[in-house]
């Protein structure tokens, strides 16, 4: 049905399968979908889900919205890997042997799993920030397999300016972020080619599990603020990163609004579930229309809003101008 495509993914490999047993009771859900489609089908899609948080929830839920509004009749097998990436790999083992029409894998880890492992049905992923690096597809443009998706790459340099608006003294940032996150590297050197011309120093610490990450913000030292970017681990345990900040009087912006509800000051970041619901149109086109992944380019996000938390900018110290203000969401 779909060309065979062999990717190198030595970290996946190498992680022993887990028991579904491990995932969250939320994972063992099947949600039914019921619309008159056009030509009376229905279909079944797995979702393979790395972890819990408000920007993959957010994924899912734009995901799901797609075939309801298009009033498409679909059951959705739908399993949570609870942040463990063995458990991404077992739950798209079991999607492999399922009698499925499509998958969708949500966040990197998550894809990488599945795109490893289905190759005979089309899998769609969201909430990648880089699927070349990640080794998802042969080409952004070409992706040349049965995989394709959306990317949630971020504005770093609008964001950047964003930064020097709340904190205009700004010379040092610290990012946290996972070190096995692809997409969490491909972010960092971003940050650090979009810093230097603006005279601004980059410190980093990597973490390998969430309870390591208020260490790790600790050993940052002197820094004039955090960013966090779209690290699914960090992102999980933001609330002991914004602890650290508050107590240090760091200000803390976020590469999307789910960081911003956690506690960071801001952001100018995509809608997750208008992410969702675009990878959601992706798939009708595939199930409905017959469109190959293969020919099918990775879709971007086009629109960027400022989110802010007031009460976590006062918490840290910062005075948001007014002019930014007027322009922004509020949580």
């Amino acid at each position: 049905m779909f060309s065979s495509r062999s990717t190198t993914l030595a970290g996946i490999l190498t992680v022993g399968a887990l028991a579904l047993a491990s995932c969250s009771s939320d994972s063992e859900d099947t949600d039914t979908t019921t619309g008159a489609s056009g030509d009376g089908d229905s279909y079944t899609i797995g979702i393979n889900q790395l972890v819990q948080h408000p920007a993959l929830d957010s994924a899912t839920a734009g995901f799901k919205q797609a075939f309801e509004d298009a009033g498409v009749e679909v059951t959705f097998e739908e399993q949570n890997a609870n942040g463990e990436q063995g458990t991404a790999l077992t739950i798209a083992q079991q999607f492999a042997s399922d009698n499925l029409d499509l998958v969708l894998a949500v966040a990197t880890p998550a894809a990488q799993a599945t795109a490893q492992n289905i190759t005979d049905i089309p899998v769609l992923f969201t909430a990648v920030t880089d699927a070349e690096s990640a080794d998802l597809v042969d080409s952004n443009e070409a992706p040349g397999g049965n995989v394709t998706g959306t990317s949630d790459a971020a504005p770093i340099e609008d964001q950047l300016e964003l930064l020097r608006q709340l904190v205009p003294d700004v010379d040092s940032i610290g990012i946290v972020y996972a070190s096995g996150e692809v997409n969490s590297q491909v972010q960092v050197d971003a940050v650090e080619e979009a810093a230097g011309p603006l005279g601004i120093e980059v410190k980093t610490q990597t973490v390998t599990t969430v309870n390591e990450i208020q260490q790790a913000v600790d050993a940052l030292g002197d820094v004039d603020a955090i960013y966090v970017p779209t690290d699914n681990m960090v992102v999980s345990g933001i609330a002991s990163l914004v602890q650290v900040a508050e107590q240090n009087q760091i200000p803390v912006i976020g590469a999307e609004a789910g960081t911003v509800e956690g506690g960071a000051i801001a952001t100018l970041g995509i809608d997750y579930t208008e992410l969702g619901r675009q990878t959601g149109e992706m798939a009708l086109r595939i199930l409905q229309d017959g469109a190959d992944p293969a020919t099918m380019p990775v879709e971007t996000a086009t629109e960027f809003t400022y989110v802010i938390n007031e009460d976590a900018a006062e918490r840290q110290g910062v005075e948001i101008p007014q002019e930014i203000l007027d322009k922004a969401e509020r949580v």
